[in-house]
């Protein structure tokens, strides 16, 4: 029974160990669902964060026209490395509009001049808002919306290259 006894405390470490060691290597779940897909946006109306370029309101995305909503800010790291993909779906022809989180216009201007400007609108959200009634838990995210404000898809991080002939189907399909 000593001896039991004795060996007891690593035995319930290892037992320990091989849990956690399978749940590290057990492949995790890449797809965040989202529940803003297949719900329109919500009412806003946000004003314009930078002079020159208008503000965002949720009926602008109810036009007919399926397009990008942005949602990033100019102290976000990924949102820098995601600016040469948000150029590229650009000049493909995706119109993109973007709401800048809790940013100063200076900021967001000088954003905009070192990484591109691929946005039509941007809409100024200090406060989160809309953000959250976005159900968006950080920056960057982007939402491919049909032309009746209905929200088709979301992408949770930045956009790297491999993902955007998957976001311009998407905007092509919400046609």
């Amino acid at each position: 029974m000593k001896r039991f006894a004795l060996w007891a405390p690593l035995a319930i470490f290892a037992l320990l160990f091989a849990v956690v060691a399978s749940g590290l290597f057990r492949p995790a779940e890449k797809v965040v669902r989202s529940a803003m897909v297949g719900k329109p946006l919500p009412d806003f109306a946000l004003p314009a964060m930078i002079p020159g370029k208008p503000g965002l309101t949720s009926a602008s995305f109810r036009q007919g026209k399926p397009r990008l909503l942005n949602v990033f800010a100019s102290w976000c790291i990924p949102c820098i490395a995601e600016a040469p993909q948000l150029m590229r779906l650009k000049a493909m022809g995706v119109p993109i509009d973007a709401i800048a989180i809790r940013d100063t216009a200076p900021a967001i201007a000088g954003f905009l001049r070192r990484n591109g400007d691929p946005y039509e609108r941007i809409g100024s959200d200090r406060a989160s808002q809309v953000q959250l009634a976005l159900g968006s838990s950080g920056v960057p995210e982007t939402f491919v919306i049909d032309g009746r404000g209905i929200v088709v898809k979301q992408i949770i991080g930045d956009i790297r290259p491999e993902n955007v002939a998957e976001i311009v189907q998407a905007v092509k399909d919400a046609r």
